[in-house]
């Protein structure tokens, strides 16, 4: 694997028959044998990522004092500021070399989730933060909602079965800052090796190399998406589902090379999740004599609390 594969999300969304069973058929092998693609054709534009971007610089260059205002306990980071070298990659224990703030969905009052999500946290100082995150976390669901459809159709279930499920669901836009390196990390990197937790992430690009995705054959293989594409990546919620016949491929965030060490790095990914009630249990389209079913049963919800806490943000 020297490269992700690249798709095109207008051949399902826009496309004629063929053209849509090439990119269902594409998409799924890709995520049979890397886990990672890079998507055009979504519906996020470079517009709208570039002003969001600025807002992050703007946010994360802000007084400590400040952004510390907007770190709310009791939230496990869900909502709002995480402060740098709270979170650590599952199995570590040093901190990664990054801070966050994380926006969630925004649920319609009826909606019997509701009450289950916190709200949002906003940044007085920066009036156009929120509307900005929201309008990106719109545009990067509906492309999931795509992408997850195409999936379905690769798997031979209904073309709309992850709908119901992702409608009003636990996602969260994360705006990242890893800062500048000012001594030496030992242990510490900026994103630690590590799978992501949902069903998939779409990742609006980012400001400096350094996402790295490891190839089944053990070596370290670097990610850049290009500026009309997203990269989208199976999360441990549907390897679960799909009893491991997608993969959540494990990638990481290296230190820049000493010379760099003064400079930031930016990234915005989207974490698409369902709602908590989503039975994770493997699809028996997923199970046969050669692949018995590999994880006992587990909801959403659940699966998302063991997992805070195997990162530290839950106690």
């Amino acid at each position: 694997m020297s490269a992700i594969p690249s798709l095109n999300l207008h051949d399902f969304t826009r496309g004629d028959a063929a053209q849509r069973a090439h990119f269902v058929r594409s998409l799924g092998q890709a995520y049979e044998e890397v886990g990672f693609v890079a998507v055009s054709g979504h519906a996020l534009s470079d517009a709208l990522s570039d002003a969001l971007y600025a807002e992050v610089r703007r946010f994360f260059a802000l007084e400590n004092s400040v952004k510390l205002q907007y770190e709310v306990a009791g939230l496990a980071g869900q909502r709002g500021y995480t402060s740098f070298g709270r979170e650590h990659a599952k199995g570590r224990t040093a901190g990664d070399l990054k801070e966050f703030f994380q926006f969630g969905q925004e649920p319609d009052p009826s909606d019997p989730v509701f009450g289950e999500y916190p709200q949002n946290v906003r940044v007085s100082e920066l009036p156009d933060f929120h509307r900005l995150a929201m309008e990106a976390y719109r545009a990067l669901e509906s492309s999931g909602r795509s992408i997850l459809q195409a999936i379905a159709l690769f798997l031979g279930l209904p073309e709309r079965y992850f709908d119901a499920h992702i409608e009003a669901g636990n996602s969260i836009l994360r705006a990242i800052h890893y800062g500048p390196i000012t001594e030496e990390p030992r242990d510490a990197v900026r994103a630690a090796e590590h799978e992501d937790i949902n069903l998939i992430t779409l990742l609006m690009g980012a400001s400096a190399d350094g996402l790295e995705v490891l190839s089944r054959e053990g070596s370290w293989v670097p990610v850049t998406a290009l500026p009309n594409q997203v990269v989208v990546n199976v999360g441990d919620m549907l390897q679960r589902l799909t009893n491991n016949r997608l993969k959540s491929t494990t990638h990481r965030v290296v230190n820049p090379p000493r010379a760099l060490w003064g400079t930031s790095r930016f990234s915005i990914p989207f974490f698409l999740h369902p709602r908590s009630a989503m039975p994770l249990d493997c699809l028996p389209e997923c199970i046969d004599e050669a692949h018995p079913r590999a994880y006992p049963p587990i909801t959403a919800g659940e699966y998302l609390d063991e997992r805070l806490r195997e990162i530290g943000l839950k106690a």
